[in-house]
């Protein structure tokens, strides 16, 4: 199974899914990491630079997530610190699992975490009347 996790130094968990730099996928088998390949992120509107922070709810990008899920069609789950609720709908649409870990976890911690049962699967959740993203991850 494949396992990617959002980070921006290639060492730790990224606080958000759509703007971090990579994508460190796991490929586990048994609980024993066999290989790891780090994907730069090019897939999201946040990847590729074109955001400013604060945009949601004013005119900002739109959430296509396309590029993203082609990228991570081959993981079981994407690992992260937090996403929009679009990714994470748009991910278990897909058959990719979002999961919640602390931002800053080691990479190889977050992925054991998850193999135990130990990780947070993102709630799913519908956009909120008026509103770009829930309260919780509003910017």
């Amino acid at each position: 199974m494949k396992i990617a996790v959002a980070t921006d130094d290639k060492l730790t968990v990224s606080g958000h899914f759509g703007r971090s730099k990579y994508f460190a996928v796991f490929d586990v088998e048994g609980g024993v990491t066999k290989d790891r390949q780090v994907r730069p992120n090019r897939f999201t509107a946040h990847g590729r630079g074109l955001c400013r922070q604060g945009h949601h709810g004013r005119g900002g990008h739109d959430h296509d997530h396309g590029g993203i899920l082609e990228a991570l069609k081959d993981c079981e789950a994407a690992l992260c610190g937090g996403m929009g609720w679009r990714a994470a709908a748009d991910l278990s649409a897909h058959g990719i699992r979002p999961v919640a870990v602390d931002p800053g976890l080691p990479l190889e911690a977050a992925v054991s975490a998850y193999l135990a049962g130990q990780a947070t699967a993102v709630p799913s959740c519908e956009k909120p009347e008026g509103l770009a993203h829930p309260p919780e991850t509003a910017r």
